[in-house]
């Protein structure tokens, strides 16, 4: 074999070599991001939780009762207090509807609204019903230096994504795979919101952080914590959970 045809074959298998390598890379990326998005979730889930909204002026919490399958549909109850009770809001695939039980209308929700306040949270509409997937519309990538302790991944709206978000980046303990923190970037870079994960405990057999906490970084003292009271996962749900009949449903 030749000098050239032996340099040949030496890059020719370096570039299959880094080709794997960055697709390995890519697919742990995938699997890490998946374990994210589907942790509140799994096939089916149906929790209890108690949101709390501070702001520097007053405070007020609610508690409500979440139905989810899969990352396709989305069903929340309001029990208290009593003013915001029996409002409710679903969510199918890309379309969400509320009912506002004090008019007795139900409104859909139009996707220049996704992004919009949650029951006046810091949570914004697509948060709570997810409409968006970090899987499915953003492109990741490990930030460099590496964390011993924890990933951490850089992700970018993909170029057919309708994403708000410029970027957001994701912190994911190594030893047992749970987020700690994402936070959120606009268009600009600049840090626009964090929201932590805390005080893990065992729901149902499935290990996950009980507290979630946003904090908006363009308004002092401001922060919305949602605590899991109770949590079942893969359990079979009731057919006509997800459907608009279900929205003005009397409990």
């Amino acid at each position: 074999m030749s000098k050239r045809s032996l340099i040949l074959l030496i890059t020719g298998l370096l570039l299959i070599l880094t080709s794997t390598l960055s697709y390995a890379l890519d697919q742990n990326i995938v699997e890490i991001i998946r374990i994210v998005d589907r942790l509140h979730r799994s096939d089916t889930s149906n929790q209890e939780m108690e949101m709390t909204i501070v702001t520097p002026n007053w405070e007020r919490s609610m508690t409500f009762e979440i139905w989810t399958e899969k990352m396709d549909k989305t069903f929340i109850y309001i029990k208290a207090p009593k003013k915001d009770l029996g409002t409710t809001t679903l969510r199918i695939n890309r379309e969400m509807w509320n009912f506002f039980p004090n008019i007795n209308k139900v409104m859909k929700v139009p996707p220049s609204m996704m992004m919009g306040s949650w029951m006046g949270s810091d949570f914004t509409n697509d948060d709570l019903a997810k409409e968006s997937s970090l899987e499915s519309d953003y492109i990741g990538s490990f930030i460099v230096p590496e964390d011993k302790e924890n990933y951490n991944i850089e992700l970018i709206p993909k170029g057919t994504a309708a994403i708000v978000w410029g970027k957001i980046t994701v912190k994911v303990r190594k030893s047992d795979m749970m987020p700690l923190e994402q936070v959120f970037y606009d268009e600009k870079g600049q840090k626009m919101r964090i929201m932590e994960f805390k005080d893990v405990k065992t729901f149902d057999g499935k290990l996950k952080p009980s507290i979630l906490e946003m904090r908006p970084l363009n308004k002092n003292g401001y922060k919305t914590v949602i605590k899991i009271i109770d949590a079942k996962f893969d359990r079979k749900l009731e057919k006509d959970i997800f459907s608009l009949r279900n929205l003005q449903k009397t409990r």
